[in-house]
């Protein structure tokens, strides 16, 4: 996660999280994309307990991912898996501000952050990834003018998502 006040990245956090359990297989493809293993959360908090730990980092801040509606659903899914409470959270996704500010051939998320002058960072390392986003969003604010990510969601004509949780029975 990467916190922003005032335009800039104050703070960075990130956590490993051992899943729970019937969602714990690390297949070898994804392992080789972000290099987390097993081994590596066998002794991590689970979900419900860093969940805390996420919320309070976030604090009343909107949230942002590129294709925010994957991350999302995994928040969604992974609390209903648990039982984890999740409270309702305002999000942004990088990759539709990008779309809208950028004439790219490509809206992954390393060309978008290079297109707002953010370069050389570890992609599919979760915090390089949230530094990456924010720095998108930040830059995009500045080309639109926008204060805020609300202001910066209606200017560049995209949707403010709502976080809600989603019932077990999902």
């Amino acid at each position: 996660m990467a916190r922003v006040r005032g335009g800039a990245v104050v703070a960075t956090a990130s956590w490993l999280i051992r899943p729970p359990s019937g969602f714990d297989d690390f297949a070898p493809f994804n392992s080789t994309i972000h290099g987390i293993l097993a081994d590596h959360v066998v002794d991590a908090p689970g979900w419900a307990d860093q969940l805390g730990a996420l919320l309070d980092f976030a604090g009343d801040d909107p949230l942002a991912a590129h294709s925010a509606e994957f991350d999302m659903g995994v928040l969604r899914r992974t609390s209903a898996a648990t039982g984890a409470e999740l409270p309702s959270r305002r999000y942004i996704c990088s990759l539709q501000v990008a779309r809208k500010t950028y004439a790219l051939p490509s809206y992954r998320l390393p060309r978008s952050a290079e297109a707002a002058g953010f370069t050389g960072f570890s992609h599919h390392d979760a915090e390089a990834d949230a530094l990456a986003c924010a720095h998108i969003v930040i830059d995009a604010a500045r080309r639109f003018g926008a204060e805020d990510v609300a202001s910066l969601a209606a200017a560049a004509g995209v949707p403010l998502g709502i976080l809600t949780a989603v019932s077990s029975a999902a």
